[in-house]
């Protein structure tokens, strides 16, 4: 049965709004991780200790920040339904609840890191020139917490309002006056490590205070109070707490992975650093992957407010095929590049041989990635938190013992990232699935 013009015409419209969000998103979180690159890169000809003692630093931050990126996804699935539901003023106000909400959060967060500086380094067992140096960086980083979280929040109003030019403008521009300010303050400032910190939270700060006026620019024009509301910000939170539990299981999943890895390595640092080599390539490809998750998220809540089920279905089926072709394109990329890209990593003839087969099983896991990632933000999209934070759980009860069988008994890196494709993303297709196929996820209306 040949496809209707309208469906055909809703096909093409969905595919503008999903470039027309995706695209700057991917260049948006692709321009994260710059800002540690470049502090990186400027330290790095301070000397050893300095570039060790920002990397231990740079974990606990991630970190940190990784663990509140629900501010970014519980406010974009909430402001998109009330902005579907046509209440602009209201979407607004929910966006304000999650900046105040992201307040609170970060002082706390940047209290425990500058008072427990020392012992979160130490924690990783650096030697003591590389843990001072590490406490320095951490110790004044932190005060650049709540920059974060709040341009997390406000991150997620714009996607929300279905805006991710905006985000990318800052994050852009953010990027420039860190490494300006980094090369001012490291070197001719003479402060050094010290001094690349400082700059770090200067641009975040800065970073922080354009998108936050531009969601209080928006509210003020439609109306929004600006006020705390004691309510609306508790209701953040809780919304929030499924999603922390949600990333919290993804982590684990992740770790107990390279735990695997060094259980089969049995002390060989060629497997660790292939593994390395593989996980870094394959963080880069969830970056291509997000960025149409974080469409699916925006369009999915803004169908749902609007009360339109078989548009929101027609959505998710269409971020689907979005999810597979993308999965397909990036793992046909991959399995071509596998025989030269080692080579750009490591001149070690070891380590490029086994990274090979790796990629492999990486490029043939794409498709499968790339349909778990957009039902992954179907469903966050949804509000659907809470069903994500059990099927996580599930998904680690059943991952975690397969994967430190293998790597105890016959496995190797190879057999360790074949479990990984197969069991662990294969299982998260699985739940979120068996979920979407269903109707319970479809709660029509602007609140969940």
């Amino acid at each position: 049965m040949s496809e209707s013009p309208s469906r055909r015409q809703l096909g093409r419209q969905l595919d503008r709004d999903i470039v027309r969000l995706a695209f700057p998103a991917l260049l948006t979180l692709v321009a994260e991780p710059m800002f540690l690159l470049a502090d990186a890169a400027i330290v790095g000809h301070l000397g050893t200790p300095q570039l060790a003692g920002l990397g231990v630093a740079g974990v606990v931050l991630q970190t940190v920040v990784g663990l509140c990126v629900f501010l970014a996804y519980g406010t974009t699935a909430a402001v998109s339904r009330s902005l579907g539901a046509g209440d602009l003023r209201r979407a607004l106000a929910l966006g304000v609840d999650g900046l105040w909400l992201a307040v609170p959060v970060g002082l706390a967060a940047t209290v425990l890191g500058v008072v427990f500086a020392g012992p979160l380094v130490r924690a990783f067992g650096a030697d003591d020139e590389v843990s001072r140096q590490g406490e320095t960086y951490l110790r004044i980083a932190s005060f650049g917490i709540t920059p974060l979280l709040l341009m997390l929040a406000a991150t997620g109003v714009l996607r929300g309002l279905q805006d991710t030019r905006t985000p990318l403008a800052v994050a852009v521009g953010g990027n420039v006056l860190n490494v300006v300010l980094n090369l001012l303050l490291v070197y001719p400032a003479g402060l050094g490590l010290a001094g690349s910190a400082l700059g770090s939270v200067i641009a975040q700060a800065a970073m922080a205070a354009a998108l936050v006026v531009t969601v209080v620019r928006g509210a003020r024009s439609h109306g929004a109070t600006l006020a705390p509301d004691r309510r609306g910000i508790l209701a953040a939170a809780r919304a929030g707490v499924p999603l922390v539990v949600r990333t919290l299981t993804l982590r684990a999943a992740l770790l107990v992975t390279t735990y695997a890895v060094v259980l089969a390595a049995d002390g060989d640092s060629t497997e660790l650093a292939a593994h390395q080599l593989a996980f870094t390539i394959w963080g880069f490809l969830a970056f291509v992957l997000d960025a149409i998750a974080i469409a699916a998220q925006a369009l999915t809540g803004r169908y749902l407010g609007a009360g339109d089920a078989e548009e929101a279905q027609a959505v998710t089926r269409r971020m689907i095929g979005w999810g597979w072709v993308t999965g397909i394109v990036t793992g046909l990329g991959i399995a071509a590049a596998s025989p030269v890209l080692p080579a750009l990593f490591t001149g070690d003839d070891a380590v490029r041989d086994l990274l090979v087969p790796v990629l492999l099983v990486v490029a043939v896991g794409q498709p499968l990635c790339g349909v778990v990632f957009v039902l992954d933000g179907v469903l966050i999209g949804a509000g659907d938190g809470t069903y994500l934070a059990w099927a996580g759980l599930a998904v680690l009860v059943v991952f975690a013992p397969v994967v430190l069988a293998v790597a105890g008994t016959t496995g190797g890196l190879l057999a360790v990232w074949v479990v990984f494709s197969a069991v662990f993303m294969g299982a998260r297709a699985i739940v979120l699935l068996t979920r979407a196929r269903g109707d319970a996820w479809l709660v029509l209306g602007s609140g969940r």
